[in-house]
């Protein structure tokens, strides 16, 4: 009996030492990319998720660090999601967008890191651009804001969920697809840096990638070039870059942070410039209550509709392109675009 044990126990102590041996990394999301031979890439929200998805091909597996459905804006990382960024083979982010995620990164220090921003030329919030108007909650909080001319400022003692949201640059890049289009080249090319067995196949990934969404990018301009309205009222202020290319105006109820409220003069303010432009529909997004955006279509007698930031994927069946065209479509109808 003792010989049968002793020799059970030996198995074993083998076969864990095989197992210790055959898999150190088991902890990160990466590991089961690592043994197929792909890249570990993890991405921070969706828009990226689908620039690098597009890009790296069978050669990548990317995770998005912002879960399908989640607004982007307010992204907390788990413990292990963090940890899983130091087993990354690289992780592609929007600098200053994600607090969380910029921490995250400082403290991991992925092998690869590719920050779009440069790509992206971003462009200055501007005064009132984070919070318009906005609600103030007692007198306290007045004084500590200055809504005249303060780009980029101090929001001390309006801190959401322990975070200060203010931006001093509109991050929603992804809404121009020429912009887009630059991200993809930019993305090609650290890729290719980052393995460069398969470069040739990244690059021309991203060249594909950049003229289908340069020519996403004409369609959007051909198509909004002849509107008899030419200002759409959005739930936030997502949409700065698509009208900047198109040539049309975005009335924000909401700043750049979605959690901002706005106040009844802001939205007295709104209901002007609808009725003045001719604005036929409010347009309300999947993230956000619509509460605020129907009551005041409903007060002005007009429509409400979808616009899509594509901040996250919402709709499995519809990847950026799909819901870029949907976005398209619902603004010619809006603006009664010829």
């Amino acid at each position: 009996m003792s010989k049968r044990i002793l020799a059970a126990a030996c198995a074993a102590a083998t076969a864990l030492a095989l197992s210790a041996c055959s898999s150190p990394t088991q902890s990160g999301s990466g590991s089961d990319a690592a043994k197929d031979g792909t890249l570990a890439v993890m991405a921070s929200f969706y828009p990226l998720k689908y620039l690098t998805e597009k890009v790296g091909g069978e050669h990548v597996s990317v995770t998005s660090l912002t879960p399908d459905g989640a607004e982007p804006h307010d992204l907390e990382l788990s413990p292990k999601m963090v940890d899983a960024l130091s087993s990354s083979d690289a992780v592609v982010y929007l600098a200053g967008f994600q607090s969380a995620v910029d921490e995250a990164i400082e403290q991991q220090g992925p092998k690869t890191v590719i920050d779009v921003s440069s790509a992206a030329q971003l462009i200055d919030a501007g005064a009132d651009a984070n919070h318009p108007a906005e609600e103030e909650e007692g007198e306290e909080a007045q004084s500590g804001h200055d809504h005249e001319g303060h780009e980029g400022h101090d929001h001390e003692g309006h801190d959401h969920a322990g975070h200060d949201h203010d931006m001093t640059a509109d991050p929603h890049f992804w809404l121009d697809p020429i912009r887009m289009a630059q991200a993809a080249t930019l993305v090609g090319d650290k890729l290719a840096e980052a393995d460069s067995a398969h470069a040739d196949e990244y690059k021309a990934n991203a060249q594909a990638l950049a003229q289908e969404m340069n020519a996403l990018g004409d369609t959007l301009v051909e198509k909004t070039s002849s509107c008899s309205v030419t200002t759409f009222v959005t739930a936030h202020t997502a949409f700065g870059y698509l009208a900047d290319r198109a040539h049309l105006t975005q009335v924000g109820i909401s700043g750049l942070d979605p959690d901002s409220s706005p106040s009844q003069a802001r939205l007295a303010e709104i209901a002007q410039i609808a009725k003045d432009q001719g604005v036929t529909t409010i347009f309300t997004e999947a993230l956000i209550d619509p509460k605020v955006a129907q009551t005041l279509a409903d007060d002005l007698g007009i429509e409400t509709a979808v616009l899509d930031p594509i901040e996250s994927q919402t709709d499995a069946s519809k990847d950026y392109a799909a819901t870029m065209n949907d976005n398209i479509n619902a603004l010619t109808k809006a603006l009664n675009c010829q």
